[in-house]
C-alpha cells in the first residue's frame, strides 16, 4: 500500500476508490471526502502527488486540476505577516 498523505494516513487505493467509486473529479472533492491536504504539513506533499493520481485517472493535465497557490507557498514566522520587525 502507498501511502500519499502521511498526516492523515491515505492511500494510493483510497484516492482511486474515491474517483472510481464516487466520482471525484477535482482536488477538492478528494479533500472534502477524505480530508487530504488538511493534516500538519496543509498538503505541501500530498497534493501534488494526488493530482498526479487525479490526472492519469480522468485524463487531465496536471494544470487543469492543481490550484494557483496563494502566497505564502512556505512557512512564514507569524510575526512577519502581523508586521513585528526583527531587531
Amino acid at each position: 500500500m502507498k501511502i500519499v498523505c502521511r498526516c492523515e494516513d491515505i492511500s494510493e487505493e483510497d484516492i482511486v476508490k474515491a474517483i472510481d467509486e464516487y466520482g471525484c473529479e477535482t482536488l477538492a472533492e478528494l479533500k472534502q471526502l477524505l480530508r487530504l491536504g488538511m493534516g500538519h504539513c496543509q498538503g505541501r506533499t500530498c497534493l501534488i502527488l494526488a493530482a498526479k493520481i487525479l490526472a492519469r485517472k480522468t485524463g487531465k493535465s496536471i494544470q487543469e486540476i492543481m490550484p494557483s497557490f496563494r502566497p505564502p507557498v512556505v512557512p512564514v514566522d507569524i510575526g512577519l505577516i502581523g508586521g513585528e520587525n526583527e531587531e
